[in-house]
């Protein structure tokens, strides 16, 4: 189920930050158990929390621009 606007970040929030916690108590890939659809999933939320960081720290530039 989508995530209503007004509550999408902060229902996300536990959810990333268990699958962080599972990626800091493997030892390696193979120790965490993923299947291979989970594994797939996990290399396309890296790349999309790089996007995330991305847009994230381009709307901060915008708003300390517009700050000024």
């Amino acid at each position: 189920m989508a995530n209503m606007s007004y509550c999408r970040f902060e229902n996300t929030l536990g959810d990333l930050r268990d699958c962080v916690n599972v990626l800091e108590d493997g030892y390696d890939f193979e120790d965490i158990g993923l299947s291979d659809s989970e594994e797939q999933a996990m290399h396309r939320m890296r790349l999309l929390c790089e996007d995330f960081v991305n847009a994230y720290d381009r709307l901060q530039e915008m708003s300390m621009e517009t700050a000024e």
